[in-house]
């Protein structure tokens, strides 16, 4: 199991936007809000991914071309 955490940031429509449920929908990760701080028009969220490399980088990959800002914080490989 491989876990990251990720920082994101949303301005304007992005920030209305129901991507944490696309990724819960559209990929095979476990997806854990950490902390949000959720405006109208800006948010902050870091979340954790959990589940197999591949889909946590798939995951990372599209929300990379949803035009927020994306920052990976931490990366753990478990058992």
């Amino acid at each position: 199991m491989h876990s990251v955490e990720i920082n994101l940031v949303a301005r304007d429509q992005q920030a209305r936007e129901a991507w944490i449920w696309r990724l819960c929908k559209d990929f095979d990760c476990k997806v854990t809000i950490v902390a949000a701080n959720v405006e109208p028009d800006f948010a902050t969220v870091r979340i954790r991914l959990d589940g197999p490399l591949e889909e946590i980088q798939r995951a990372t990959a599209w929300l990379m071309t949803t035009g927020m800002h994306v920052d990976a914080v931490q990366r753990a490989v478990g058992a």
